[in-house]
Protein backbone atom coordinates (compact mmCIF):
# COMPACT_ATOMS: atom_id res chain seq x y z
CA UNK A 1 0.00 0.00 0.00
CA UNK A 2 1.29 3.50 -1.15
CA UNK A 3 -0.05 6.65 -0.19
CA UNK A 4 0.71 10.30 -2.24
CA UNK A 5 0.11 13.73 -0.16
CA UNK A 6 -0.16 16.58 -2.30
CA UNK A 7 -0.45 20.00 -0.72
CA UNK A 8 -0.86 23.51 -1.61
CA UNK A 9 0.37 25.51 1.13
CA UNK A 10 0.61 29.15 1.91
CA UNK A 11 1.90 29.64 5.57
CA UNK A 12 3.05 26.63 6.21
CA UNK A 13 -0.11 24.47 7.84
CA UNK A 14 -1.25 22.62 5.29
CA UNK A 15 2.36 21.18 4.79
CA UNK A 16 2.74 20.46 8.77
CA UNK A 17 -0.60 18.65 8.26
CA UNK A 18 0.21 16.96 5.73
CA UNK A 19 3.25 15.88 7.28
CA UNK A 20 0.94 14.62 10.50
CA UNK A 21 -0.73 12.96 8.37
CA UNK A 22 2.13 10.80 6.96
CA UNK A 23 3.63 10.19 10.24
CA UNK A 24 -0.10 8.90 11.77
CA UNK A 25 -0.10 6.56 8.01
CA UNK A 26 1.47 2.93 8.78
CA UNK A 27 2.82 1.89 5.32
CA UNK A 28 4.87 3.82 2.25
CA UNK A 29 3.82 7.69 2.15
CA UNK A 30 5.43 10.20 -0.15
CA UNK A 31 4.72 13.88 0.66
CA UNK A 32 4.99 16.80 -2.80
CA UNK A 33 3.86 20.23 -2.55
CA UNK A 34 2.23 21.07 -5.75
CA UNK A 35 4.55 23.98 -6.10
CA UNK A 36 7.13 21.50 -7.24
CA UNK A 37 6.86 21.73 -11.28
CA UNK A 38 9.77 19.32 -11.56
CA UNK A 39 7.72 16.75 -10.75
CA UNK A 40 5.66 14.42 -12.92
CA UNK A 41 2.42 14.10 -10.86
CA UNK A 42 0.96 11.63 -13.66
CA UNK A 43 3.51 9.09 -13.09
CA UNK A 44 3.70 9.93 -9.01
CA UNK A 45 0.15 9.04 -9.00
CA UNK A 46 -0.51 5.94 -11.52
CA UNK A 47 2.19 4.32 -9.03
CA UNK A 48 0.26 4.77 -6.04
CA UNK A 49 -3.08 3.44 -4.21
CA UNK A 50 -4.67 6.56 -2.84
CA UNK A 51 -4.02 10.09 -3.67
CA UNK A 52 -4.58 12.72 -0.61
CA UNK A 53 -5.02 16.29 -2.19
CA UNK A 54 -4.81 19.32 0.89
CA UNK A 55 -5.00 23.04 -0.09
CA UNK A 56 -5.36 26.34 1.99
CA UNK A 57 -7.90 29.23 1.66
CA UNK A 58 -6.59 32.50 1.41
CA UNK A 59 -9.31 35.57 1.34
CA UNK A 60 -11.46 33.00 0.58
CA UNK A 61 -10.17 31.15 -2.36
CA UNK A 62 -8.23 28.07 -2.96
CA UNK A 63 -4.98 29.20 -5.01
CA UNK A 64 -5.31 28.80 -8.71
CA UNK A 65 -2.50 26.44 -8.94
CA UNK A 66 -5.11 24.14 -6.68
CA UNK A 67 -7.41 23.92 -9.63
CA UNK A 68 -5.22 24.02 -12.67
CA UNK A 69 -3.45 20.80 -11.16
CA UNK A 70 -7.08 19.20 -10.50
CA UNK A 71 -8.41 20.13 -14.03
CA UNK A 72 -5.37 18.69 -15.65
CA UNK A 73 -5.41 15.09 -13.73
CA UNK A 74 -9.22 14.90 -12.82
CA UNK A 75 -9.88 11.63 -14.51
CA UNK A 76 -6.69 9.93 -13.33
CA UNK A 77 -7.76 10.87 -9.17
CA UNK A 78 -11.88 10.00 -10.00
CA UNK A 79 -10.24 6.46 -10.68
CA UNK A 80 -7.99 6.72 -7.31
CA UNK A 81 -9.27 6.44 -3.66
CA UNK A 82 -8.66 9.73 -3.37
CA UNK A 83 -9.61 12.24 -0.22
CA UNK A 84 -9.29 15.75 0.32
CA UNK A 85 -8.46 17.89 2.80
CA UNK A 86 -8.95 22.03 2.86
CA UNK A 87 -7.45 23.78 5.50
CA UNK A 88 -9.43 27.53 6.55
CA UNK A 89 -9.68 29.31 9.58
CA UNK A 90 -13.63 29.29 9.05
CA UNK A 91 -13.09 25.94 10.41
CA UNK A 92 -12.02 26.86 13.78
CA UNK A 93 -16.07 27.17 14.44
CA UNK A 94 -18.31 24.06 14.98
CA UNK A 95 -20.94 24.82 12.65
CA UNK A 96 -18.21 25.29 10.13
CA UNK A 97 -15.88 22.33 9.91
CA UNK A 98 -17.55 19.61 7.95
CA UNK A 99 -17.92 19.39 4.07
CA UNK A 100 -21.95 20.26 4.30
CA UNK A 101 -21.20 23.59 7.05
CA UNK A 102 -17.80 24.92 5.60
CA UNK A 103 -18.62 26.81 2.61
CA UNK A 104 -15.59 27.12 0.96
CA UNK A 105 -15.27 22.87 0.95
CA UNK A 106 -18.71 22.99 -0.70
CA UNK A 107 -18.15 25.73 -3.24
CA UNK A 108 -14.78 24.11 -4.22
CA UNK A 109 -16.68 20.39 -4.97
CA UNK A 110 -19.10 22.14 -6.92
CA UNK A 111 -16.45 23.64 -9.62
CA UNK A 112 -14.27 21.10 -9.57
CA UNK A 113 -15.01 17.51 -12.30
CA UNK A 114 -13.00 15.30 -9.10
CA UNK A 115 -14.76 13.76 -6.87
CA UNK A 116 -12.79 12.53 -3.51
CA UNK A 117 -14.07 9.46 -1.37
CA UNK A 118 -13.30 11.06 1.26
CA UNK A 119 -13.62 15.32 2.48
CA UNK A 120 -11.99 16.33 5.84
CA UNK A 121 -12.32 20.50 6.53
CA UNK A 122 -9.58 21.48 9.61
CA UNK A 123 -8.92 24.52 10.95
CA UNK A 124 -5.83 26.01 10.29
CA UNK A 125 -3.39 28.62 11.87
CA UNK A 126 -3.32 32.52 12.39
CA UNK A 127 -0.03 33.83 12.29
CA UNK A 128 -0.02 37.58 12.29
CA UNK A 129 3.59 38.42 13.08
CA UNK A 130 4.85 36.48 10.12
CA UNK A 131 2.04 38.21 7.38
CA UNK A 132 3.22 40.97 5.34
CA UNK A 133 1.75 44.72 6.69
CA UNK A 134 -1.16 44.61 4.68
CA UNK A 135 -2.23 41.01 4.67
CA UNK A 136 -2.03 41.41 8.46
CA UNK A 137 -4.39 44.22 8.38
CA UNK A 138 -6.82 42.97 6.03
CA UNK A 139 -6.91 39.19 7.84
CA UNK A 140 -7.42 41.01 11.05
CA UNK A 141 -10.48 42.86 9.81
CA UNK A 142 -11.72 39.54 8.59
CA UNK A 143 -11.22 38.47 11.75
CA UNK A 144 -12.77 41.19 13.54
CA UNK A 145 -16.15 40.40 11.09
CA UNK A 146 -16.44 36.90 11.68
CA UNK A 147 -15.74 37.10 16.12
CA UNK A 148 -12.05 35.61 16.13
CA UNK A 149 -8.66 36.91 17.55
CA UNK A 150 -7.07 40.16 16.44
CA UNK A 151 -3.94 41.06 18.62
CA UNK A 152 -1.79 40.68 15.46
CA UNK A 153 1.16 40.43 18.25
CA UNK A 154 0.48 36.79 18.37
CA UNK A 155 0.15 33.45 16.57
CA UNK A 156 -2.62 31.13 16.81
CA UNK A 157 -3.54 27.50 16.24
CA UNK A 158 -6.73 26.29 15.76
CA UNK A 159 -6.00 22.70 13.83
CA UNK A 160 -7.54 19.94 15.86
CA UNK A 161 -4.05 17.28 16.01
CA UNK A 162 -6.23 14.68 17.37
CA UNK A 163 -8.84 15.14 14.08
CA UNK A 164 -5.77 15.06 12.05
CA UNK A 165 -4.88 12.21 13.30
CA UNK A 166 -7.99 10.09 13.39
CA UNK A 167 -7.94 11.40 9.33
CA UNK A 168 -4.52 9.76 9.07
CA UNK A 169 -5.59 6.13 10.74
CA UNK A 170 -8.66 6.27 8.27
CA UNK A 171 -6.20 6.65 5.54
CA UNK A 172 -3.72 4.25 6.45
CA UNK A 173 -6.50 2.11 7.18
CA UNK A 174 -7.82 2.77 3.68
CA UNK A 175 -11.49 3.71 5.01
CA UNK A 176 -11.59 6.12 2.36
Amino acid sequence: MKTLILYFTTDGQTKKIAERLADVIRHEVELISLKDQAVDFAQKMANVDQVVIGASIRYGHFNPLVYQFIEQHYAMLNEKKTAFYGVNLTARKANRNTPTTNTYIRNFLAKVKWQPNYVEVIAGALFYPRYRFIDRMMIRFIMKITKGETDVSKEYEYTNWQQVEEFGKKLSDQLI
